[in-house]
């Protein structure tokens, strides 16, 4: 089956670093993935209680907004989908973000996403990948250890999120880290969706 490319990417087989801040350094105790936001009640999941959520391998394919893409990876991880067992969310609850550490913040990291979109087996927490390349191993603390979200393929993989810490539901939709900086809000690579319309503007 011939892949599509979305225009201009070029396709590497490496899966390049790319990150913003310090590499987050794990630790078991004080870790904790939260769901909150719109929601009849907050819920916070230790390391273990994640773990032991039902698993989902999928071949994913990733397109990063710097231009490369890496077809064929397959991850394992937790579908997005199983988080919902946890919360009841309000009426009309449409959109979410997807929490990140970023120097030292839990939620210094984010990224918005509309909620019907995550639905399938190719939006994952991850914690496992393989290729063609290389047999199963344990994703690297730059790679995002111990979780990472990594979104469908009709998304760039900054709606991604590495050293994932949790999802707040939300009504509305607001822009994340990236989207503040002036990065689409929708960001598919295959309409090359690369900014938004408007850049912020920089007063002196």
């Amino acid at each position: 089956m011939t892949k599509q490319l979305p225009p201009g990417q070029f396709e590497t087989e490496k899966w390049p670093i790319l990150h913003e801040g310090d590499v987050y350094q794990f630790d078991e105790a004080t870790w904790n993935f939260r769901l909150f936001g719109d929601v009849k009640e907050e819920v916070s999941l230790s390391y273990q209680e994640v773990m032991q959520l039902p698993k989902t391998v999928s071949t994913i394919d990733m397109h990063c907004v710097t231009t490369w893409s890496k077809f064929d990876t397959t991850f394992e991880g937790i579908a997005f989908r199983e988080f919902l067992r946890f919360v009841e969310l309000d009426p009309d609850v449409k959109y979410v973000k997807i929490y990140g550490y970023l120097n030292g913040d839990r939620f210094g990291y984010s990224a918005n996403l509309p909620l019907e979109a995550l639905m399938g087996d190719d939006a994952l927490f991850v914690y496992r990948w393989k290729d063609k390349h290389h047999d199963w191993q344990d994703i690297s603390p730059k790679h995002g250890y111990p979780l990472r979200f990594i979104p469908p393929a009709t998304f760039y993989l900054w709606k991604g999120a590495k050293w994932a810490s949790g999802i707040r539901f939300m009504k509305k939709d607001e822009p994340g880290y990236w989207e503040e900086r002036g990065y689409s809000m929708t960001a598919n690579p295959f309409k090359e969706e690369r900014f938004a319309e408007w850049v912020p503007r920089i007063r002196f």
